[in-house]
């Protein structure tokens, strides 16, 4: 009754009858889920990667309203950038 399902490298394997091997495997996934968490580069470019990824698919199903909000936010560039150079000018 085993599945043939693929073992994340996070996770120990069910099924290890010898202690060293048992230990050997813990602390190989004990180091991977460190280095999966530690890796903060990564984690934050697969991030980015995502988020891309989301507004893509947001702007091919709602195309009239990203262009609403494009120009919502080109608009409120504008204004703070206007605001903060007649700031700076008086």
């Amino acid at each position: 009754m085993s599945s043939n399902l693929p073992v994340p490298r996070t996770a120990v394997p069910i099924g290890i009858a010898d202690p060293v091997e048992n230990a050997r495997a813990e602390l190989k996934a004990a180091l991977a889920a460190i280095e999966v968490k530690a890796n903060v580069p990564k984690r934050i470019s697969m991030t980015v990667d995502d988020t891309i990824r989301e507004a893509r698919s947001f702007a091919r199903q709602n195309p009239a309203t990203t262009v609403v909000m494009v120009a919502g936010v080109a608009l409120a560039v504008g204004t703070a950038v206007w605001g903060a150079v007649r700031l700076y000018i008086r």
